[in-house]
């Protein structure tokens, strides 16, 4: 990605916070087990920020200094490690591929960053989301009010600045739209490459298998989230990840993947049946699910109110629950006392990007968030149907959910993973082509 992208965000993000040194530390290394660590991934906000996948890195930004606004600390070079971990890109290539103004060993961080906090009004970091390195900062700032005497100042005041950030991040910038539509592009292919494999007698993770290659072939990094394949009544079980149940014909597989491309995530859902059709009873539950998507779309745009989409998506779900007659009562009676909710207990969405739950607040002083061009949106209506003495045996044990990662536009939206089709019939098409 361009560094100007991101030379850009720190610019707005500095422009918004006054007097102060921002400090953001990425995530560390995580040990998996003994000497093996977990695939690294960098944190979210100091991605965005700098665009910089090391560990043991400082961002540092400090409007107005004339010196240069935006320092990294960052591990140096090391030949015999790089040999044995990788390349890293030192403090030069701080400056000279991610756009630093200068940039010091990580190992000198004590040794410098109190000097850049004198005579500073505010800090702005995000105290307890690291807990080792909030003893640092505050370590530093103590260090700096020892200098009172010899007419130093210290910062005073601590800001999160999670509530400017992530408003920023809220609304999708154009370089990072390309990519989420890149990785839904990706995730779709996944989904695509598991309808067809599908066959009754096959595991769960085989076709977890079949995603995992597609995403990778199509040059995503990492899934966004464990995979869920969930076939049967696992599908009743919102975050099921164990994928290791046989695929029975006559029942449905419920895949809920979505893929990694530079941080930005997708997050789709399709479910489909383990044989090449629906039977009547599934068909319906699914049509239902399919007009509770179209009414949460029919909300989704410019100006309207983010809870729309969940109100149209509810109420179009609770009256085919009232029309199969596994719910009895008027809708709106039903509705306000969340008899619905056994059946349907998940909202219809979530913000999407860096984090496959994104930031951003949903309400804005105490009002529902107003959504605007270039937010980004999951619509996910779904139905968990038990197998209750009150539920007709060819609804029961029934998962169903249709996911889309959604851009709010100028005009409307833009379902960014529409490379998979929704409807049934298209589905079963899908079912009849194999690999």
């Amino acid at each position: 990605m361009d560094k100007n992208a991101f030379k850009r965000r720190r610019a707005e993000f500095m422009g918004l916070m006054g007097d102060g040194v921002a400090i953001f530390p990425t995530a560390p290394v995580r040990v998996r087990n003994s000497d093996v660590d977990y695939a690294y991934r960098a944190d979210s906000d100091f991605y965005y920020l700098t665009h910089f996948p090391e560990p043991d890195a400082v961002a540092v930004l400090i409007p107005g200094r004339e010196q240069g606004e935006f320092l990294l600390f960052c591990r140096e070079r090391d030949p015999e490690k790089e040999q044995w971990q990788g390349l890293r890109a030192g403090p030069e290539g701080a400056v000279a591929q991610y756009g630093a103004d200068d940039a010091f060993p990580i190992d000198d961080i004590g040794d410098i960053l109190p000097g850049l906090l004198e005579n500073r009004r505010r800090v702005y970091y995000s105290m307890g989301r690291h807990d080792e390195f909030d003893g640092y900062v505050l370590d530093w700032v103590n260090e700096v009010r020892g200098k009172a005497r010899a007419g130093i100042t210290a910062p005073g005041e601590f800001v999160d600045p999670n509530h400017l950030l992530h408003d920023m991040r809220l609304t999708k910038r154009p370089e990072e739209i390309a990519l989420m539509r890149r990785a839904a592009l990706v995730g779709g292919q996944g989904h695509l490459r598991a309808i067809r494999a599908c066959a009754p007698g096959l595991y769960e993770y085989e076709l977890e298998a079949e995603l995992l290659y597609a995403f990778r072939k199509g040059g995503s990094e990492y899934p966004a989230y464990p995979p869920i394949v969930a076939g049967g009544a696992n599908a009743c079980i919102l975050h099921y990840i164990e994928n290791k149940a046989a695929l029975k014909d006559g029942t449905l597989v419920l895949i809920d993947a979505g893929c990694e491309i530079d941080g930005y995530a997708s997050d789709i859902t399709r479910t489909f049946p383990v044989g090449p059709r629906f039977s009547a009873a599934q068909r319906a539950l699914y049509d239902l699910v399919l007009a509770a998507h179209d009414a949460a779309l029919a909300e989704i745009g410019p100006g309207r109110e983010w809870p729309k989409a969940h109100d149209a998506a509810v109420r179009t779900l609770t009256q085919g629950l009232v029309d199969l007659k596994l719910l009895k009562g008027t809708v709106d009676g039903l509705i306000e006392n969340g008899a619905y909710k056994r059946f349907y207990m998940h909202r219809t969405g979530h913000w999407l990007g860096l984090d496959v739950h994104d930031v951003g607040d949903y309400r804005v002083a105490g009002l529902p968030r107003v959504l605007e061009p270039g937010m980004v949106t999951t619509v996910e209506p779904g139905l968990y149907i038990d197998a209750g003495d009150d539920v007709p045996e060819a609804f029961r044990n029934t998962g169903i959910r249709i996911e889309d990662d959604v851009l709010v536009t100028k005009t409307g939206y833009e379902i960014l993973s529409d490379s998979v089709p929704r409807r049934a019939d298209e589905i079963e098409a899908l079912r009849a082509d194999p690999l």
